[in-house]
Parts: structure tokens; sequence; C-alpha cells
């Protein structure tokens, strides 16, 4: 129950950041690890996100974080690989609103890291910022939180990048 009211969190969301990428002339873009593809699929299934979703990387290993998205080599599970990801596809993908993430889902550590360790970023026009999340249960319900928090950091991200 909980999965499936953090799933139409995420889904109310990500309807939002495309009302606001929409209105203010934006394209989003996703890097992506640990959620393997849930994050871009949340956003593909808002109605007519293909005028502001233009797309996005799911790097689940960390080779394809260095050189598909130029992450600097070491830990990726980092403030600074979710940064690097985030500018990465910014760049490649030529989109000014992004969000990455890269973290632990279990079941068991990465990196040093316990399952639920999630780092997250927003790049909008420019403007950096990261996040740490901690959270707690199974794979699918970290996954699951991963994609609600993630998509609602960057629906705040565009919102106060409206009123700058």
């Amino acid at each position: 129950m909980e999965a499936a009211l953090s799933e139409s969190s995420a889904a109310r969301a990500a309807a939002e950041v495309g009302r606001l990428a929409h209105r203010q002339g934006r394209t989003v873009a996703i890097a992506e690890s640990l959620t393997g593809g849930k994050l871009a699929e949340v956003f593909a299934a808002v109605p007519d996100s293909s005028a502001w979703f233009a797309g996005g990387v799911v790097c689940f290993q960390s080779e394809t974080k260095f050189r598909v998205l130029g992450v600097s080599r070491g830990p990726v599970v980092t403030e600074e690989a979710v940064g690097e990801m985030a500018a990465g596809v910014a760049e490649r993908i030529g989109a000014d609103a992004v969000v990455s993430v890269s973290g632990a889902a279990g079941p068991s550590d990465e990196e040093g890291n316990p399952p639920g360790t999630v780092w997250m970023a927003t790049l909008v026009c420019g403007d950096l910022r990261t996040e740490l999340h901690h959270f707690t249960g199974d794979p699918l319900e970290i996954l699951s939180q991963t994609v609600t928090s993630a998509t609602q950091l960057l629906f705040e991200a565009l919102r106060e990048s409206a009123s700058d």
C-alpha cells in the first residue's frame, strides 16, 4: 500500500514538473542509477511529456557514469557524483532542468553505504542543489521513495527558479 501511495505522489509531482517546465519553456532530463529507469518512466507517463521531457541516461554501473556522463573516477554514492551526473546529462541532452540520483537500494551495502543511502541533485539553469537521504525498507520501497523524492525535489527547484 505504501509503495502505491508513493507512486501516486511521484506521478502528481511529475505532472507538476511538466506543467512548470512547459510554462517556463524548459526541457527536463534525468540521470539515474539505482532507480534503473523508474524515474524516466514516471516523467514519460505524464500526458504530453514529449513537449518538455527530453530524456535521460540510466547509468547503473559506475563505469557508465564515468564514460557517458563524465563523472570523476571514484565513489559514485556521493554528492560530487550526483552533481557531475546532473551536469553531464544536461550537457549531453541539452536540457536546462535536470535531476540525478545515485545510491544504495540494497539488499547489501554499496561503497560502504547502507541500503537506503541516496544522493540526489537538481540542476536548473545552472543552479545546482544536492540532498542526502536515508530511506528505509526493502529495495523496492527504497526505489519508490527515491523516485518520489527526486521528482518532488525537481518540482521545488523549478518552482523556485520561476520566482527568481
